[in-house]
């Protein structure tokens, strides 16, 4: 069928060109209208096949209703069929012709039109309701509130870019001294990178009994989610705060670094190893390290340093240090507020957020 379109298309323009040229040779304005009008003929009775016959028309068209197309191509093929015969016969034709079928052609173009678009509009309308009850799941998957230790002073920020987000974050509780943060990206955004992002909420379940060691909390989501993910990878950074001790242990997967600050001094921590779902058995570098009362952990994807200003130049990690020096004696909460605010800005108003962003900031009492 496509074969015959084709030819029909190359033999138009071959009449076409061979008229003109006889036009100008000869003077002679209708020495190829009898080609002209079988091959009008054929091409219209294709189009006519292909709309009537169930089996054409799912394979070419997407009509949600055929019988109006169908009634509609019939009228303007019959009235063009008769149009082109009297034409070639010399017969003279009725006055109404070449304007009924025309219309009743159009009215079901017209139709149909109407019909995907009302059609186009549920499915948008059902997606949208459909989104709506995912991101009220992913949702119900992150922490509801902050964690209470009398050591600690905590505060997460959470900005998906669509409606469900490929970022994720626990609080892991250990005991009454000791905590774990978890932060994770997922390659990618929207539902794919969310249903990752759900899983890890399942698997970070079956590890919770390693929650005092971050390199085996990594090495065990790393175990699960190898055998889930596809195409997608995952970057994820483990803290575990022993406020007892006042000692942290910090291992990564692939993940921006954790920032330490003390004073006026801010360290970055790097304990990276390959990205969570690269090979089954990857192991994780730990660090160790130890904090005093007004120390600040920061931990974030990389949302957060990776928008662009109007000139092209990243937030990155100078502009997010910074932020953080002249924040220094505010609380968690605040500081996340001030970063958002600093990022919204640094970015053109008529830009749209280009990846999901996610904050947790610790204090130590």
């Amino acid at each position: 069928m496509r074969l015959f379109l084709h030819a029909v298309i190359l033999i138009s323009l071959g009449i076409g060109f061979v008229g003109i040229r006889l036009f100008v040779i000869t003077g002679a304005a209708d020495k190829l209208i009898l080609y002209d009008d079988l091959l009008a003929a054929a091409a219209l009775l294709v189009l006519l096949l292909i709309v009537a016959v169930p089996g054409f028309s799912r394979k070419f068209l997407v009509l949600p209703n055929r019988i109006v197309m169908v009634v509609g191509t019939l009228v303007f093929a019959i009235e063009a069929l008769y149009f082109s015969v009297s034409r070639a016969l010399h017969y003279q034709t009725w006055p109404i012709t070449g304007s009924l079928g025309l219309a009743a052609l159009l009215f079901s173009f017209g139709y149909i039109a109407v019909q995907i678009a009302l059609a186009s509009e549920r499915r948008l309308l059902s997606i949208e309701d459909e989104l709506a009850i995912a991101r009220e799941i992913q949702a119900s998957i992150l922490p509801t509130d902050s964690p209470e230790l009398k050591n600690l002073r905590v505060a997460a920020a959470y900005r998906p870019m669509t409606a469900v987000a490929g970022d994720f974050y626990e609080f892991i509780p250990v005991d009454q001294n000791r905590i774990g943060f978890l932060v994770a990206d997922v390659t990618g955004h929207g539902v794919p990178a969310a249903l990752i992002a759900s899983m890890i909420k399942v698997a970070m379940q079956s590890v919770e009994p390693y929650a005092h060691d971050p390199r085996e909390v990594l090495r065990g989501l790393n175990r699960v989610l190898f055998a889930q993910l596809r195409t997608q990878l995952v970057s994820a950074a483990y803290l575990l705060l022993d406020t007892e001790n006042r000692i942290a242990l910090y291992s990564a997967a692939g993940h921006p670094p954790l920032l330490h600050c003390r004073e006026r001094k801010l360290e970055r921590i790097e304990s990276n190893g390959l990205l969570l779902g690269v090979l089954p058995d990857s192991d994780y570098p730990l660090c160790d390290m130890a904090f005093l009362p007004g120390d600040r952990f920061l931990l974030y994807t990389d949302g957060v340093i990776e928008p662009e200003n109007a000139l092209g130049y990243s937030f990155g990690e100078h502009k997010l240090e910074q932020v953080i020096h002249n924040n220094q004696s505010r609380p968690p909460s605040e500081l996340l507020h001030q970063l958002l605010s600093e990022i919204r800005q640094w970015q053109p108003a008529s830009m749209a957020q280009k990846d999901d962003i996610t904050l947790i900031a610790i204090d130590v009492v």
